[in-house]
Parts: C-alpha cells; sequence; structure tokens
C-alpha cells in the first residue's frame, strides 16, 4: 500500500507542478510599480495590476490584467483601463525597477566617482542627490515622477548616501579630515 502512495503522489506532484507553473509565473511578473503614459491626459501615472486576478486568468488559459490601484485615483476611478495595453506589450519594462535599474547601469556616483553598475535591490541600494545637495532614496520617489527625477537628479552610491545622511543629522559628530584633499607623498 505504501509504494502505491509513493507512486501515486510521484504521479501527481509534476501534474500539480504544470498546471500551477503558469499561474504562479504570472503572479511575480505582475507584481510591482510601474510608470504608463496615461490615455487620457498623456501624462506619466503609476499604476499596480492586480497580480492575484493576473494570475487566475492565466491558470484558465486566458490572462486578463485590469489595475489595482493608479495615481489617478480616485479623480479617475471610471476609466476604460487602456493604458493596460502598453503594460500588455512590455510588461517589464514598465516596471519602476526595471526603468531604475537601467538608468543606472552607465552611470557612477557623483560624489565618489564609483561605478555603479547592476543594483543590487535588496543591500546598498542606490540613491539620488537632489539639484539642492540633499540625498534620498527611491522608495521616497513617487512613481509618477520618476522621469522627472532622472533628469534634475544625481546617482549616488549606497555608501555615499548613507554618509551625507550622518552628515546632515548629525553634524555635531562629523570631523571632516583636513588632509583629504592634499596628495598623497
Amino acid at each position: 500500500m505504501t509504494v502505491l502512495m509513493y507512486f501515486l503522489i510521484g504521479l501527481m506532484i509534476p501534474v500539480v507542478c504544470a498546471l500551477l507553473w503558469k499561474p504562479i509565473r504570472e503572479y511575480f511578473r505582475m507584481r510591482g510599480d510601474r510608470v504608463i503614459t496615461c490615455p487620457d491626459n498623456e501624462q506619466p501615472a503609476a499604476v499596480t495590476v492586480n497580480a492575484g486576478h493576473a494570475a487566475r486568468t492565466a491558470a484558465g488559459g486566458h490572462e486578463q490584467l485590469r489595475l489595482d490601484s493608479c495615481s489617478r485615483w480616485p479623480e479617475k476611478a471610471g476609466c476604460g483601463q487602456d493604458c493596460l495595453k502598453q503594460i500588455e506589450a512590455q510588461p517589464m519594462d514598465c516596471l519602476v525597477k526595471t526603468q531604475v535599474s537601467r538608468w543606472y547601469t552607465d552611470k557612477t556616483c557623483a560624489l565618489c566617482g564609483k561605478a555603479l553598475g547592476m543594483i543590487d535591490w535588496t543591500e546598498r541600494k542606490p540613491a539620488l542627490r537632489s539639484p539642492d545637495g540633499r540625498t534620498i532614496e527611491w522608495q521616497d520617489v513617487r512613481p509618477e515622477t520618476l522621469h522627472q527625477v532622472m533628469a534634475t537628479h544625481a546617482a549616488i552610491c549606497w555608501d555615499c548616501h548613507v554618509a551625507e545622511t550622518f552628515r546632515r543629522e548629525r553634524p555635531d559628530l562629523v570631523i571632516d579630515n583636513p588632509h583629504a584633499t592634499q596628495p598623497r607623498p
């Protein structure tokens, strides 16, 4: 009896995995903030797709997207969600993380000059330096202002962001090295 049970379980696992693969993949593919061009006013808008709905409909064989949130809501909550065509055409290109990662690829830190390259979103995230010299993290940027921020702010590394934040918040504990600008012998 036990051998038969293991055999049936062994047969069921690949079948269940095959059935769940597409909805699980779709769920993770549709998560995250996206920046699209609103068809109504041709301005950037931040949206999130209802990833659960996308996964459920993908399991049925006919994926259907719908918005979970939009930066233009509640004023335009009854819109036709025509922006979903942009997401269907290029789901990964409109993700905020994708756009930010591309922007950083060829950048160097505006403070220390270190090449930034690929982003590690779990640790040592890159940051920004505003025109007034203040440093901010990407989590503090509203997605719908992404392109404006990229045009006006400079890219900086995590180390410089931490140092500048400490310098700003605790100036009483910062001592500048007077020999930092002098060349080494």
